[in-house]
């Protein structure tokens, strides 16, 4: 079949969007993203060389049964903990420190299942969302919203935006008072990589006044996603990727580089909304990022695509090359090396897409 004859059913595009995103449905939307919406505990699966994982279950596990129960927040928290009677009031928190890849959203989520409230009273974002809500409702209205929570999980805190750092660190400072319990993971800060790992005692220090209410958890391994897994399909032809983006219903059809300046003009809180209803994305002549600014809003759509299960078919160059050696050896290297592996499982569920 020549493009010619298909060219009638036009795919969507990226750039023709430009969602508007009501307040209210930033709260509604604060539950775990449709690819964790369905895992738990139990479909965790630990590495067996890495007994840090097995532990980090068990542990969380037992975080989540303190929560529950009818009295107040904090004092299953404080049993948990085995605080004495003495001991400040206040609910505790966990922190996973681990390198990418490990499952940390994947416990994180589990937790945010397993704890035993409605679905009203926890709360699940990541950093950038939770800085959104903010900026959207403001910082008393914030408060007031989540201040009658028993969880709040906060996925990729942001160590390495000082400001928002504090913001949120006063935030939580004061759903602390009020008796929410938190749960948190966390990106690096910049030149903390090391071999991979976060490093608990940056996140402890940088959120200040709240380090006691928070216990580490260290979650050793490999990036799952590549676990015995084989490598990323190599980049198709444009014309493989436009004929997939008109067989398929609800794909979208954007040039890269034209995608990337499109997302200069919507605020990355909007992501998520841009890519509401897409089967797929495709995408053609992938070239490397330009510049900092640009690749970490990419960062955020591959986030937004891959909780969401959206699969990426791409011509161009390969997602592994896309970011500079200077951009994968600076400060915000965490970010991209994420957002490889994460374009790099979407381009792998894509595949079958490519025969369409």
């Amino acid at each position: 079949m020549s493009l010619s004859a298909i060219t009638e059913a036009a795919p969507l595009s990226l750039c023709a969007r430009e969602p508007h995103v009501p307040a209210d449905r930033l709260v509604a939307e604060m539950v775990p993203p449709p690819r964790f919406d369905g895992v738990r505990f139990e479909t965790y699966l630990p590495d067996p060389n890495q007994p840090s994982q097995t532990e980090a279950v068990e542990v969380l596990r037992g975080f989540a049964a303190g929560l529950g129960g009818g009295s107040a927040p904090g004092s299953g928290l404080r049993r948990w903990f085995g605080r004495k009677p003495a001991a400040p009031a206040g609910p505790r928190g966990v922190y996973l420190d681990g390198g990418y890849g490990v499952g940390k959203t994947h416990l994180l989520a589990s937790l945010w299942h397993a704890t035993p409230a409605e679905p009203a009273l926890k709360a699940f974002g990541t950093f950038v969302e939770l800085t959104n809500l903010v900026g959207a409702l403001g910082f008393q209205q914030t408060v007031a919203t989540l201040s009658g929570h028993r969880l709040l999980c906060i996925d990729e805190f942001e160590l390495d935006d000082p400001g928002d750092t504090v913001l949120v660190s006063t935030l939580l400072g004061r759903l602390v008072e009020a008796g929410v319990a938190l749960a948190a993971t966390s990106n690096t800060l910049p030149g903390k990589l090391g071999e991979g790992r976060f490093a608990a005692a940056d996140f402890l220090r940088e959120i200040q006044g709240l380090s006691a209410h928070f216990r580490p958890l260290r979650i050793d391994g490999e990036d799952y996603r590549h676990r015995g897994l084989p490598e990323a399909p190599a980049p198709f032809s444009d014309e493989v990727v436009t004929r997939a983006a008109h067989a398929v219903p609800g794909a979208s059809l954007d040039a890269f580089p034209e995608l990337l300046g499109h997302l200069a003009k919507v605020h990355p809180s909007r992501y998520g909304a841009l890519t509401d209803g897409l089967a797929a994305v495709c995408l053609t002549g992938v070239t490397a990022v330009p510049d900092q600014a640009t690749a970490l809003r990419l960062v955020v759509l591959a986030d937004r695509l891959y909780d969401r299960e959206v699969p990426v078919l791409a011509s161009g160059l390969p997602f592994d090359r896309l970011f500079s050696d200077e951009m994968l050896n600076g400060g915000y290297r965490k970010k991209y090396f994420r957002a490889i592996s994460r374009l790099t499982a979407l381009a792998r569920e894509a595949k079958g897409l490519a025969g369409q």
